[in-house]
């Protein structure tokens, strides 16, 4: 870039158009006059206003000290702040960049927590579109890969053209006041209302992750988060024991399950009975197939996992369908985990087998037509089941609320039993210390075997 220190301003010219023989001349515009080294430039504006605000800028670049480039006539504080890119362009690269390594249920939590995001970064330009729509727009168009984008209606292209005019420049963001404007709209639920902590931490750390993606691309000097303390109640992550139901009541509701429903609730008994006796996740469940079941005559069983089926909207999925084939959670893609299963889980997935069969690809747990039972699907069933087995005041308590408490019943079971707490992690695919976090709460009785090891050891 060639640059010059030797700067000359002139006064704003107004320019003025003839309406006619006798009529005064009408003010059109007004036009900047200076030059950098030898050569001319000048900018226009439709209001004097505009002109005068910078020309202003003009002078004190040149104030401070600030070389010109020849070629655009402008300092080297204006060309950045020209060149530099909005919000809504930088999430839209950003959301494109990560997109093929993210899960789909990932991909669906980063493109709604950034369409937040982008309704805070905006000027008060007008012809602005509602905050559904914008929402809607940024969901279901401009945060999908180009390939996977629908033909943009009117509404869509107006709404983009409107956020790519609208949208802040990212380096805004290196004032903290728009860095707080977002937690606080991360914080509330699309209501007004407030959201749950954990659902506030999600957001932040998606919005964390991709500011730290515009520091690493230099286009930030530092992250803004860093500088604003803003802070709602910490979750502990742990399991609510009021959720957690003994095996007694396990086995009623699973007897339940197979009241609901001509089909669906016979077919989804065994997947239910696969959370609780195995732990497993309901997409771990979805995607277990015959060839990962060991079901001997007696004795125990394993199951291994390799496969996961979880559920997301169609445009969020590889294969655009509602489940994608994934590997585990956490865990490479050829990764599996080894789950031991007791002979009342081998019982129940061998009768199932024998009386259901399996989907063409080997699948254990598929709709009548071989489809993977959707998400809404099941809690329909466990709802009903509920009401089933468990009294009124149960049912109105959070005693096993959903599917997922299956999962958490089994892995409290394994600790109460004195399952050490490795071994209960590897077969529940959680690291060490997140399970012992996660689960503190739910390991009854502990407190009195303490306190028989303190009274022997003060008695030595």
């Amino acid at each position: 870039m060639n640059t010059s220190y030797k700067v000359k301003f002139w006064d704003i010219r107004t320019n003025t158009r003839s309406d006619g023989a006798g009529k005064k001349p009408r003010i059109v515009s007004h036009t900047v006059r200076w030059t950098v080294g030898s050569r001319e430039k000048s900018q226009t504006f439709k209001t004097k206003g505009l002109a005068e605000s910078f020309l202003s800028d003009l002078r004190q670049a040149a104030k401070k000290g600030e070389a010109f480039d020849v070629e655009t006539g402008l300092p080297a504080s204006m060309i950045k702040a020209k060149d530099a890119r909005t919000w809504y362009s930088f999430a839209v690269a950003y959301v494109h960049a990560w997109w093929p390594h993210a899960a789909a249920k990932s991909r669906e939590g980063m493109t709604d927590t950034l369409a937040t995001v982008t309704r805070v970064l905006v000027t008060d330009a007008p012809g602005r579109p509602s905050d559904d729509i914008v929402r809607r727009t940024l969901r279901e168009y401009s945060f999908l890969p180009e390939d996977r984008r629908p033909a943009p209606t009117p509404e869509i292209a107006r709404t983009v053209r409107w956020l790519e005019a609208a949208s802040l420049p990212l380096s805004a963001l290196e004032e903290t006041k728009h860095a707080r404007a977002v937690l606080e709209a991360l914080s509330l639920r699309m209501d007004g209302n407030a959201a749950a902590t954990s659902t506030y931490r999600r957001k932040r750390a998606v919005f964390h992750h991709a500011l730290e993606y515009a520091v690493e691309l230099e286009e930030l000097s530092a992250n803004p988060l860093h500088k604003v303390k803003f802070r709602k109640t910490k979750v502990s992550g742990e399991v609510d024991r009021r959720s957690v139901v003994n095996p007694g009541q396990a086995r009623e509701l699973l007897t339940a399950v197979t009241y609901v429903g001509r089909s669906r609730g016979p077919m989804l008994r065994a997947l239910f009975a696969c959370m609780y006796f195995g732990g497993l996740r309901p997409g771990e469940a979805a995607g277990l197939r015959q060839d990962d079941c060991l079901l001997p005559k007696k004795g125990w069983g394993l199951l291994t996992l390799q496969k996961t089926r979880s559920e997301s909207m169609k445009r969020y999925t590889d294969s655009g369908e509602r489940h994608d084939e994934r590997g585990l959670k956490h865990r490479d893609v050829k990764t599996t985990r080894i789950v031991p299963i007791p002979p009342e889980l081998v019982s129940i997935l061998s009768e199932h087998i024998e009386q259901h069969g399996v989907a063409d690809d080997g699948r254990l747990f598929r709709t009548r037509t071989g489809e993977v039972f959707s998400g809404s699907t099941i809690s329909k069933v466990w709802k009903a089941a509920r009401a089933f087995a468990l009294t009124p005041d149960q049912v109105a308590s959070p005693l096993a609320a959903r599917p997922y408490d299956l999962r958490h019943a089994a892995v409290s079971l394994w600790l109460n039993a004195g399952v050490h707490a490795p071994e209960a992690a590897e077969r529940a695919g959680h690291g060490v210390d997140v399970l012992l976090k996660v689960y503190a709460k739910c390991i009854d009785g502990q407190r009195e075997v303490a306190n028989g090891r303190i009274l022997e050891a003060l008695s030595q």
